[in-house]
């Protein structure tokens, strides 16, 4: 399915894009834009105005890693899509703060923008008394905390309350997006854990909420032929920070990724970086060099343009 992501970007994710696609440039660039560029089967154009729009089958895939540098960058980020081209509804500090101190379910998910390393989706159910115990943990989202804080509190999260993980490694992902896009294996992946765990625990909960990556009409669409959903989802930007549930789903993913992702580099003699920037390539030529081409499909994500570059 085709479809267009814009995404606003500061001075330092512009910087970070001017060069990532310095070799993958068209000649020709729109006017008021700084460049456009061919990355696998999406286009990429930044403007001088910080807008980055993506357009193609996988727009979704190649914006991601961009929308995730400019969370880091900023804090925050502003980004629409075509198939729902309403903006995000801005949730204020009075709404944020109702969907904290409840019992509830939520989940999310890490490794969408990895080239190596598989994606993990978690599904968590905090109880309200569970609450002021993480916080003094430090569970907030996974991508604000170190590693090293995530492989020291998650441990002591998964003693404390009940979840539910899915791992889906290279080799499988390889093998489904050859007919699925990213948000749709996603889709999938949240809706199994989440039913897994409403259906195993029954838990007594004010909200199941998952931190949102499609439009609600958008993702039930991706479920249309799974026989099993969970319904009675609220979707919400940023909702590790406003949820305990999708903060500990966020450490938990993180913590099995981290864990999966040293495993990988154990396999390959080699210490893989994560993202998809030039050391990625690096290391993608040096797994092929050792191993051969068909060992990058275990490992890598092959729909991402890294692939490509290693390859040639």
């Amino acid at each position: 399915m085709e479809m267009t992501i814009t995404v606003k970007v500061g001075e330092e994710t512009k910087k970070e894009m001017i060069d990532f696609f310095e070799d993958l440039k068209r000649e020709k660039t729109p006017d008021y834009a700084l460049f456009q560029a061919v990355d696998g089967d999406t286009v990429v154009t930044l403007y001088n105005s910080g807008k980055a729009v993506f357009q193609g089958k996988d727009a979704d895939l190649a914006s991601q890693f961009w929308i995730e540098t400019e969370k880091i960058h900023s804090g925050r980020v502003e980004y629409t899509n075509s198939e729902n081209k309403k903006k995000e509804k801005k949730i204020d500090e009075f709404d944020s703060q109702k969907y904290m101190y409840v019992n509830s379910v939520g989940s999310d998910e890490v490794g969408t923008g990895d080239y190596f390393g598989p994606i993990v989706v978690t599904s968590s159910y905090v109880k309200k008394e569970d609450i002021s115990y993480l916080k003094e943990l430090g569970v907030n989202d996974s991508k604000k905390l170190t590693d090293e804080k995530i492989l020291e509190i998650a441990p002591k999260i998964v003693k404390k309350i009940k979840y539910k993980s899915l791992i889906l490694n290279n080799q499988d992902y390889n093998k489904y997006h050859e007919e699925y896009n990213m948000n749709k294996v996603k889709a999938i992946m949240h809706n199994k854990v989440l039913y897994q765990m409403m259906q195993e625990e029954k838990p007594v909960v004010d909200y199941i909420i998952v931190d949102e990556f499609a439009k609600e009409f958008v993702y039930y669409n991706y479920l249309k032929d799974t026989k099993c959903v969970q319904r009675g989802i609220t979707f919400m930007t940023k909702a590790e920070s406003k949820n305990m549930a999708v903060a500990c789903s966020s450490v938990i993913c993180r913590y099995l990724f981290l864990k999966e992702f040293a495993k990988i580099s154990e396999e390959v003699g080699i210490d893989l970086p994560k993202g998809s920037g030039p050391k990625v390539d690096e290391a993608g030529k040096l797994i092929v060099e050792k191993f051969g081409q068909d060992k990058l499909g275990m490992v890598a994500k092959l729909n991402f343009k890294n692939t490509e570059r290693i390859l040639n």
